[in-house]
């Protein structure tokens, strides 16, 4: 304590004025970011066992972040009906799942495997320490189009299967 008011005297700063070394330690997070995180959009999850459903859980072990994102397909139309995350880790971790949420409705599955990391990442405006919580937020998309993509083989193999032992 004494180190510190010994150098804002040296400064010629007053006690209530802030030393120039402080200025800029503060790190604040962008609107994008706070809204997604304050208000985040399509929190929750579906039933798995969902044919129709596609789960993508991926997670980051050099800061313990761990995202589930899953999506609601239309069997007929390919279309993504509806997303779900759930999404434990850091704001940007959560505003990152937030956002691909809403990007991933309403398009068609191959549609959403062009959403990019750098996208997400723009648009919350991440620094780069916090790039790897955009990076989460593609592979879960891309781990649930994998997901949906490997039930559909399932279901359809084993109704296939099933036609051809009664026939």
């Amino acid at each position: 304590m004494m180190l510190k008011q010994a150098a804002k005297k040296a400064l010629g700063l007053t006690s209530r004025q802030s030393t120039p070394w402080s200025v800029g330690i503060l790190r604040t997070y962008h609107e994008n970011v706070i809204d997604h995180y304050d208000n985040p959009r399509n929190v929750g999850s579906f039933d798995k066992n969902d044919p129709n459903v596609g789960t993508g859980l991926v997670g980051a072990p050099a800061c313990g972040d761990v995202m589930k994102l899953q999506i609601k397909v239309d069997e007929k139309t390919g279309q993504i009906v509806d997303a779900r995350f759930k999404t434990f880790g850091c704001g940007s971790a959560i505003a990152s799942s937030s956002v691909a949420t809403e990007w991933v409705k309403g398009k068609a599955m191959e549609d959403v495997l062009t959403i990019k990391n750098t996208e997400i990442a723009k648009h919350l405006s991440l620094p780069p320490v916090k790039l790897h919580c955009s990076m989460l937020a593609e592979d879960a998309i891309k781990a649930a189009v994998k997901d949906y993509k490997e039930k559909r083989v399932k279901t359809n193999g084993a109704a296939a299967a099933g036609e051809t032992t009664q026939a």
